[in-house]
């Protein structure tokens, strides 16, 4: 696991213990920044590795992002409000489409009855004058004048 040609052996090393400098925890303030020791110094941890050597450090706690400002609340009236005037709007438009259907559909009902009052006024005046016509005129028998026709042709 370990490479084999390490002579020296863990107990035979010299140790060496570092302590570092802690840096000031970043203000976001924007006041003059003045560096101030802190009260107590924090506990340094070291840790031996499998190897023998020692690593000497701060522990680190993990960061705890900020909580999330919950957004406040739509009032229920709010809503509703907003919902029945959007109601509101659709009842109206619906209301002025029907109101267009019914005039187009009225006056299309009323072409047709104008329509089929001049295509029967018109069958009518062709009856009248057709009958009135032939009430002063000779009144011919198409088969006594086809037979005299062709008896002169003939």
């Amino acid at each position: 696991m370990y490479p084999d040609d390490t002579y020296d052996v863990p107990a035979q090393r010299a140790v060496e213990v570092h302590h570092p400098t802690p840096f000031p925890p970043a203000v976001a303030v924007s006041a003059p920044v003045v560096p101030v020791q802190p009260g107590t110094v924090p506990a340094v941890a070291s840790i031996v590795l499998p190897d023998g050597r020692v690593v000497t450090g701060y522990a680190i706690n993990p960061i705890q992002p900020e909580p999330v400002v919950a957004k406040p609340a739509v009032s229920r009236t709010a809503v509703n409000v907003a919902l029945g005037g959007v109601g509101f709007l659709a009842v109206c438009g619906g209301l002025i489409l029907l109101t267009s259907f019914i005039a187009a559909l009225t006056a299309f009902i009323t072409q047709l009855i104008i329509l089929a009052a001049v295509i029967f006024g018109g069958w009518i005046a062709v009856q009248l004058f057709s009958a009135s016509g032939h009430q002063g005129g000779t009144t011919v028998n198409i088969r006594k004048a086809t037979f005299k026709r062709n008896h002169f042709h003939g």
